[in-house]
C-alpha cells in the first residue's frame, strides 16, 4: 500500500473525530427486500485549524472498504478476406495466410480494471457504471494482494446518467464503509482518494475540494460534480473519495486532462446523489425521475433585460413539450423558474437535478416569473420517459441544399430547412425554422453561442418558416439586442435555447 502524506495545518483534531457518533440504520423503504444496512455519519467535519502530519489513521479506516475490480469482455471478430491470396502467383512464393483466407469469426477477451467500494457487510459494492458497463465477467477483489479471493459479482442496476452502478458478491461480514453528508462539504476541505490506480495496487493520494456543483455542458446527464486535486488516473474509476475523518462522500468518476492521466482535476459523484440512486436501484433495479416536460437554460443578464426578470438566478423556461405537467400547469416558453417547494433555484442544472430527485407523482409548488409578474401553480410530476430523439454518427453536418441568404446579423449564414439536411442533422419534423450554415468567427452571433447546424426557431418572439424571412425579422430588429430561439445537437440530444445577440457593435 502507498499512502502520500502531507504536512498541513487543520487536521489534527480531525482525526478524533473518527470515533464520533456514527449512525446506523435500515433502508426500509425497499419494498420487501429491507435492503443492505449501511452506516452514516453526518456530523459536521471539524476544521479547527492545527498542524496535522499524518493520515494514516483515516487510511486505516476506510481502505479496507475499498475493492478492485476486474472485469472481462468478449470481442467477436471476422478475419476479413485478403484478395492478395487469391492469386496463384502470389501465394507460389508466400504460401496461404496462417489460419487460411475463409473470413472466419475469431474471439478475444478484452480485460479491464477499476474500483468500487464496499457499502454493506452483506455484499453491496457501489462503482462507477462505465467500470462494468458491457461487460461480460466481474470480479471483485477485496485486499491488496494478486493472492486475495476474487468474487463473481453481479449487477444489481446501473445508473447511467449518474455513472453510477451497484455490485453484489455472495459474502458476509464485509468491512462496509461510513458515508458521509455531501451536503456540508466546503471548498478547501481535505480529502482522499483510494483506488487502484494503473492496477498497481490500492494507492492512496491526497487533495482538496477544488470546487462544487460542477457540471459541463459537453456532458450529458445528472451532473453535480465534486472536483478535486487528488490525483485519479485510469483504474481510480469506481474508488472511493473520503474526507478527513474517512467517510465516503463520493465516487470517483472522471478526470478533464490534455495528456490523459491526472492534471489535478478529478470529479466524484457526491455521496448523496449516489446514495438516493443506489437505493432506487436496489429497490427496483432502475431509476425513477421526476418529469416536468420543459428545457431549461441559464438565464444570463442580456436575457433577464430581455425577459424583463428581476433577477438573473434560476432557470429559463426555452421550450414546453406538448402534453407534459409543465404545459398542462401554464407555463410557457419564456418563462423563468425560480423556486420549487420553496427552495431557490440557482440554475437550469440544478433545477434538472430538484426535479429528477423526486418520484413520479410528487406534486410540487413551481414558482415562475411570467411577463415580469410571480406565479404559483401546483405540478404533478410525471415519470421521466427514455428519450428517442438520438443523434445519428454525422453530427456536424453539411450545409443546406436550398438558397443560403446572409441575414442581418453579420456574418451568420442561413439556409432552408429540407428533407436532405433535416437527415444529415438528424433534425425532427416538428423543428420548423431555418439552418445555420455558417458563422463568422469575429462576429456577435459567435460570441453570443450562435453555431453552424444551429436552428433558428424564432427571432424576437416571431416564428421563422424560411430563409428569407430570417433575413427580413433580423432586417426589421431595431433594438439593441436580437433574440433568436434555437434548436441544437446536444450531447447526442436536440434541445431549444434562447440566445441575445448585440445589435448595435460592428464587428
Amino acid at each position: 500500500m502507498k499512502l502520500i502524506t502531507r504536512s498541513l495545518a487543520g487536521f489534527l483534531s480531525a482525526l478524533v473525530v473518527v470515533l464520533a457518533i456514527t449512525a446506523v440504520f435500515h433502508l426500509t423503504s425497499w419494498g420487501k427486500d429491507a435492503g443492505p444496512t449501511i452506516k452514516v455519519d453526518t456530523t459536521a467535519l471539524d476544521r479547527n485549524p492545527q498542524l496535522g502530519n499524518s493520515y494514516a489513521p483515516v487510511v486505516k479506516k476506510a481502505s479496507p472498504s475499498v475493492v478492485n475490480i476486474y472485469t472481462t469482455r468478449v470481442v467477436h471478430m471476422r478475419l476479413r478476406h485478403n484478395p492478395f491470396f487469391d492469386d496463384p502467383f502470389f501465394r507460389q512464393f508466400f504460401g496461404n495466410p496462417p489460419g487460411g483466407n475463409d473470413n472466419r469469426e475469431v474471439t478475444r477477451r478484452e480485460q479491464f480494471l477499476g474500483s468500487g467500494v464496499i457499502i454493506s457487510p452483506d455484499g453491496y459494492i457501489m462503482t462507477a457504471n462505465h467500470v462494468v458497463e458491457g461487460m461480460d465477467e466481474i470480479k471483485v477483489a477485496i485486499g491488496d494482494s494478486d493472492a486475495d479471493l476474487k468474487y463473481t459479482a453481479k449487477v444489481v442496476g446501473s445508473d447511467p446518467p449518474t455513472d453510477v452502478a451497484v455490485l453484489k458478491i455472495n459474502a458476509k461480514d464485509l468491512p462496509a464503509i461510513t458515508l458521509g453528508d455531501s451536503s456540508q462539504l466546503e471548498v478547501g476541505d481535505v480529502v482522499l482518494a483510494i483506488g487502484n490506480p494503473f492496477g498497481m495496487g490500492q494507492s492512496v493520494t491526497m487533495g482538496i475540494i477544488s470546487g462544487l456543483g460542477r457540471h459541463y455542458k459537453e456532458m450529458s446527464g445528472y451532473q453535480n460534480f465534486i472536483q478535486t486535486d487528488a490525483a485519479i488516473n485510469q483504474g481510480n474509476s469506481g474508488g472511493a473519495l473520503v474526507d478527513a475523518s474517512g467517510r465516503l462522500i463520493g465516487i470517483n468518476t472522471w478526470i478533464a486532462s490534455s495528456s490523459g492521466g491526472s492534471e489535478g482535476v478529478g470529479f466524484a459523484v457526491p455521496i448523496n446523489l449516489a446514495q438516493h440512486v443506489m437505493e432506487r436501484l436496489i429497490s427496483s433495479g432502475k431509476v425513477t425521475r421526476g418529469y416536468l416536460g420543459i428545457i431549461p437554460q441559464d438565464i444570463t443578464p442580456d436575457l433577464a433585460g430581455e425577459f424583463n426578470l428581476p433577477v438573473q438566478n434560476g432557470a429559463l423556461v426555452s421550450d414546453v413539450e406538448t402534453n407534459t405537467p409543465a404545459q398542462q400547469a401554464g407555463i410557457k416558453s419564456g418563462d423563468a423558474i425560480v423556486e420549487i417547494n420553496g427552495k431557490k433555484v440557482p440554475d437550469a442544472n440544478s433545477l434538472r437535478l430538484m426535479v429528477s430527485d423526486l418520484a413520479p407523482g410528487t406534486k410540487v409548488a413551481v414558482k415562475f416569473i411570467h411577463d415580469g409578474h410571480e406565479k404559483t401553480v401546483t405540478v404533478a410530476l410525471a415519470e421521466l420517459p427514455i428519450s428517442t430523439n438520438q443523434a445519428g454518427n454525422d453530427q456536424n453536418g453539411g450545409s443546406g441544399s436550398g438558397n443560403p441568404r446572409t441575414d442581418a446579423l453579420d456574418g451568420v449564414t442561413v439556409a432552408d430547412l429540407d428533407k436532405q439536411v433535416r437527415g444529415q442533422l438528424n433534425i425532427p419534423d416538428y423543428i420548423q425554422g431555418v439552418v445555420v450554415t455558417d458563422v463568422d468567427q469575429d462576429s456577435n452571433a459567435d460570441e453570443a453561442g450562435l453555431r453552424p447546424n444551429d436552428v433558428i426557431v424564432e427571432i424576437n418572439h416571431h416564428p421563422v418558416a424560411n430563409a428569407d424571412q430570417a433575413v427580413d425579422l433580423c432586417k426589421q430588429a431595431r433594438g439593441p439586442r436580437i433574440l433568436l430561439k434555437i434548436w441544437e445537437q446536444l450531447g447526442g440530444m436536440g434541445a431549444t435555447r434562447f440566445l441575445s445577440v448585440d445589435n448595435t457593435r460592428e464587428k
